[in-house]
């Protein structure tokens, strides 16, 4: 396997000891729902990596150092696959690194999150870029699904959440986003206003975790996730919104999820290793 950027580092850059960046690859594929492949998620981002450029909009994030862990095992039982993820990133956090977990099933977020939390030990707020709202209390029988991670996360845990592009649905979801007092500003005003930046509630937390699930971008844009959704945003402003919700905060970090890397096909993957550079990009 090969590492984020692998090729483009110096030796310095790879440093463990002092990598800004712990890439934590997470082939999760157990409650995928309509479209499969996730599992295959992470090796395509980290292999259409090597064809990024180390400048970002004037910035060379790469600079602050990156370091690809080995993958996560992820044929465990679903809770000790989440422990794992959270012994990972608070790894990460205690190290004074950015975990940034690549995905894989979106699942994973819960992991990750309880992960960060731990390593911080103060409130986190979760930015949340999706087609779908993931606030069931369980779905298909499985209180770990793709689609109820962000009820554990919101309701269970009690942690802030703010989600944009959400444009699928039910109502059990948009009962408990009123319960949870989710922040939210769904895809239809986002993308037929043509919005690139909303604030954030005023009392939301300084330390943000992003979870970009791909299929929050339009299909037009990113064919290749499990659940495309028509009507999604668009490239920069999803990175645009993100951008400016991040204003006067922290990126902890954060995690891309639900590539499905389709055969013959690199678009989704190269904008997948895209994204992740982007928001390397915007860690102090």
């Amino acid at each position: 396997m090969n590492g984020f950027l692998h090729g483009e580092l110096s030796c310095t850059e790879q440093d463990p000891e002092t990598a800004r960046f712990r890439v934590i690859p997470v082939p999760l594929e157990r409650t995928v729902s309509y479209g499969g492949g996730t599992a295959g998620g992470p090796d395509a981002i980290l292999a259409a990596s090597v064809e990024l450029e180390r400048l970002f909009q004037g910035a060379e994030p790469c600079r602050k150092g990156i370091v690809t862990e080995p993958p996560l095992n992820c044929f465990e039982a679903l809770p000790d696959v989440m422990e794992q993820i959270a012994t990972r990133t608070e790894a990460a956090i205690k190290a004074g690194a950015v975990p940034v977990v690549l995905g894989g099933e979106h699942a994973l977020t819960c992991g990750a999150v309880r992960g960060v939390v731990r390593g911080l030990d103060r409130p986190v707020g979760i930015v949340q870029i999706d087609a779908h709202a993931d606030l069931r209390k369980a779905y298909q029988g499985d209180v770990h699904s793709h689609a109820s991670v962000m009820q554990i996360l919101a309701e269970e845990d009690g942690l802030p959440l703010a989600q944009f592009g959400v444009r699928a649905l039910c109502r059990e979801e948009v009962a408990r986003r009123a319960r949870c007092e989710v922040f939210a500003c769904d895809a239809e005003a986002l993308v037929t206003g043509a919005v690139q930046a909303v604030d954030l509630p005023t009392d939301f937390p300084e330390d943000i975790y992003v979870s970009f699930d791909l299929d929050g971008l339009d299909p037009s844009i990113l064919p290749a996730t499990g659940t495309p959704v028509p009507g999604g945003l668009g490239y920069y402003q999803s990175l645009n919104l993100i951008r400016h919700a991040l204003t006067g905060r922290r990126l902890v970090g954060f995690d891309v999820v639900e590539l499905a890397p389709e055969p013959g096909s690199r678009v989704s993957n190269f904008t997948a290793a895209q994204i992740v550079y982007a928001l390397m990009s915007f860690t102090p």
